[in-house]
């Protein structure tokens, strides 16, 4: 961008917390600091679920091209009836972290919905770039609609969440149901997706060394999982749904982003979109909120309101 631009600034409940962050948060992350942000120690599973009766079982199935990865099933431990599903795919920029980053909403819906939650370990970029990250999440759907039966639960309640990274492979995962008739999905959720590598939007270039994923962060990633075709005219909208030109058939969507982040512009942009194709969508952008502001600080009145928010969403989604 030519002329400088301001940013709207931080929630001062918020911008309070950043100095601790720093180093511990994606922020300037250029390919030499991939590795730092990768071996930041992450919640466990069992410390996510502690003393809840809840339980946690992996399985191996074919990923891409029948590649071997793992998925793990959260479901209460005296779960019997079907009920809803929800297919998770974790953030991290598809760059960093696993399969257990930020599920304890699988556990949280397990226990309020009895809910029955897949969590799959997609192949990561750069050594993994596209179709890979993608064609491995959308391979994990397909494993979870084919086995409702033995899972139990309904395979006309299953809803798709992601956030940032993962929140981009879900919606690409969405437009390859649709696309190849695969999973029928009851609903899409996406937090701060992640969706279009061109970093054209105001937003993009509004957040450069501050936050926590900034526009050196974005730009590695998407190269990560592109190369050369990063902003070409050469990029799938599976890899990037901002790039799809059709949004009709599409589940019922929630989107949400941060007013001061990165994605702002993007997630807005798609749920005009959806609107555009007759969809459905709800989005919401919240006022002086960073990236991740949800997991990040989840105690703060911003995330609590978003939090609310992205909860009445979903169980009206399940009652339907």
């Amino acid at each position: 961008m030519k002329s400088k631009i301001a940013n709207p600034t931080f929630d001062p409940e918020l911008a309070a917390l950043l100095p601790a962050l720093e180093g511990y948060v994606p922020v300037n992350m250029t390919p030499d600091r991939l590795e730092h942000f990768r071996a930041l120690k992450m919640p466990t599973i069992e410390e996510l679920i502690g003393d809840l009766p809840v339980q946690c079982v992996d399985y191996t199935i074919p990923g891409y091209q029948g590649v071997d990865i793992v998925v793990s099933v959260i479901s209460r431990k005296d779960h019997r009836e079907p009920g809803p599903g929800i297919y998770n795919i974790h953030g991290g920029g598809m760059v960093m972290c696993n399969r257990f980053a930020a599920v304890h909403p699988l556990v949280d819906w397990a226990m309020k919905h009895d809910a029955v939650g897949v969590t799959v370990e997609y192949r990561l970029a750069p050594e993994h770039p596209h179709p890979i990250p993608v064609e491995d999440c959308y391979a994990g759907l397909e494993w979870m609609a084919k086995h409702a039966g033995e899972l139990r639960f309904d395979p006309d309640r299953l809803v798709i969440f992601g956030g940032s990274g993962g929140g981009g492979l879900a919606a690409g995962s969405t437009l390859l149901a649709r696309d190849r008739k695969g999973p029928k999905l009851a609903g899409q959720l996406l937090q701060c997706p992640m969706i279009d590598d061109r970093n054209e939007t105001v937003s993009s270039y509004q957040y450069q060394g501050t936050g926590v994923w900034d526009r050196t962060s974005n730009l590695t990633a998407w190269t990560a999982v592109l190369g050369d075709r990063r902003g070409t005219d050469n990029v799938s909208p599976y890899a990037a749904p901002a790039r799809a030109t059709d949004l009709s058939g599409l589940p019922p969507t929630f989107i949400d982003a941060g007013a001061a982040e990165v994605f702002r512009d993007e997630a807005v942009a798609y749920a005009s979109a959806i609107w555009a194709a007759g969809g459905q969508c709800e989005l919401h952008v919240w006022g002086g909120a960073f990236h991740g502001f949800y997991d990040i600080a989840p105690q703060s009145a911003l995330a609590q309101a978003c939090i609310a928010a992205r909860e009445a969403w979903l169980t009206r989604l399940l009652s339907r």
